[in-house]
């Protein structure tokens, strides 16, 4: 029934959209998502190595939050799902090239990044500054580190960020893998980084005395893509419905539950943001 209402729904927004500017309707192809339709199948570029929201399970198969979005997205479309494992490095090449018809890859959306690949609206997942720390520390307001010393990586906004502040002492490391040995080796009473890279490391049950203890901050909204040219056309407004849909019904807050994904309160706030206001 919700993959009903969705499909509806999203189509029908789809065809507003589309009547409301002729004029760009009128250059659109649609050839994503003809040979989407033509074919049977959406190719959708998420990630393998970023776990929970693309891993592989023991298995081999790619699972995770943002694999689930595109299988909601197949399914509204009617379509089968192939999954292709990208990188940071490649997902908008992909893209670009056509090895994919859409990306859901922990992609933050930047300016830059709008310009080569059809970046839709509304986000639908947000990242953040947060910190890891050892459990027993206890740690529950940025404000409990002023005067730490806190272990960060070379280069990152987030070091500036948190010392300007908190008052924080950072601890500068090439790369984060010696930044989290520093932790471990009790150097420093956190890491400093963005908290779904953070989320990713306490969900790989190698840091089961450690914590993501305070309230993210700086949010920093991850984007869906499709091609550049598509972005104002069929797909792109479908997969902007599709998103809307979501946040609007809470699916990507239950997703998030799903996966013991910390609960963000990006989520909750878009959830509100397009409630339905007779409800």
């Amino acid at each position: 029934m919700f993959l009903k209402y969705l499909k509806s729904s999203v189509l029908g927004l789809t065809a507003f959209g589309m009547s409301a500017v002729p004029a760009l309707a009128e250059q659109c192809t649609n050839d994503t998502w003809n040979k989407v339709m033509s074919r049977g199948k959406l190719v959708v570029g998420v990630k393998a190595d970023y776990k929970p929201w693309g891993f592989r399970s023991s298995d081999g198969a790619i699972v995770g939050m943002e694999v689930d979005i595109a299988q909601a997205a197949a399914d509204a479309m009617g379509v089968e799902l192939e999954t292709v494992a990208v990188q940071s490095s490649n997902r908008m090449q992909f893209l670009e090239q056509g090895k994919i018809d859409l990306m859901i890859a922990t992609m933050s959306d930047r300016p830059d990044r709008r310009e080569i690949v059809g970046i839709t609206l509304p986000n639908h997942y947000t990242s953040g500054t947060n910190i890891m720390s050892p459990k027993a520390l206890g740690f529950t307001e940025w404000e409990d580190l002023r005067g730490k010393p806190v272990c960060g990586k070379q280069g990152a906004f987030y070091n500036q960020v948190v010392t300007e502040r908190y008052g924080v002492e950072i601890i500068a490391f090439t790369g984060n893998a010696e930044a989290k040995q520093a932790l471990r080796d009790k150097r420093c009473v956190a890491w400093v980084y963005d908290d779904s890279s953070i989320g990713s490391d306490l969900s790989s049950g190698n840091w089961d005395d450690f914590e993501m203890p305070l309230a993210s901050e700086d949010d920093n909204p991850w984007a869906m893509a499709v091609p550049l040219a598509e972005k104002d056309c069929v797909f792109g407004n479908f997969i902007s419905g599709l998103t809307y849909n979501m946040h609007e019904n809470g699916t990507l807050i239950d997703l998030e539950a799903k996966w013991g994904i910390k609960a963000t309160q990006y989520l909750v706030d878009k959830k509100a943001q397009y409630a339905d206001w007779i409800q």
